[in-house]
């Protein structure tokens, strides 16, 4: 399980798994992490984990929510991420690869991933190494990616934003993925690459 471990001026305040689907983070005490400071936003940003995958959302807060040093409005979380909510220093740990996860990988060739074309992440790359990996944002547009041996499909999953395969719609049955095929997630593209 990903935890997050929050900090202040260089001292560690707390440590909080990501135990539930969707964990608020703000200065009222109704949040499930609360950030006692005046700087911090009553309701300043969500935690959505589905899967293995979590996503930081900022809610329209005050003074922002930054990670690593860019500010964001949405974000998908990759381990060691250095959030900046106010005062706060938050370090995001993912729960690392499983032995079994890391056993699959080896007996289910080839390897796949999917790398961002556009955008403030342009150039990064996810491996594809578990069975299902949901991409998008919650409640708005999301596509999961299935590892079925050596084959791949996506399907559009959620959301009335209909995402596009190679610049077509894409309707909610599985479609296979080829090396090379563009993902357009509202508006970040996506290349899915085999190697």
């Amino acid at each position: 399980m990903a935890k997050i471990i929050i900090s202040r001026e260089g001292q560690i305040e707390q440590q909080v798994q990501l135990s539930k689907e969707r964990m608020t983070i703000g200065r009222h005490a109704h949040n499930d992490i609360v950030l006692a400071h005046p700087s911090v936003s009553g309701e300043h940003a969500v935690i959505v984990t589905i899967l293995d995958d979590s996503f930081l959302e900022d809610l329209h807060s005050t003074n922002g929510t930054f990670v690593n040093g860019h500010r964001i409005g949405k974000h998908f979380l990759q381990h060691q991420d250095l959030i900046k909510l106010a005062k706060f220093q938050v370090e995001f740990q993912a729960d690392g690869v499983r032995p079994l996860a890391a056993a699959a990988a080896t007996v289910l060739p080839p390897q796949a991933s999917i790398e961002v074309l556009n955008g403030n992440n342009a150039g990064k790359t996810m491996t594809l190494s578990k069975p299902l990996t949901s991409l998008g944002r919650p409640g708005v547009q999301v596509v999961v990616i299935n590892r079925n041996g050596e084959t791949y499909t996506i399907t559009h999953a959620e959301g009335e934003r209909i995402p596009l395969l190679n610049g077509k719609p894409m309707d909610r049955q599985p479609q296979r993925l080829k090396d090379g095929d563009v993902i357009d997630l509202s508006g970040t593209q996506m290349a899915f690459r085999l190697s």
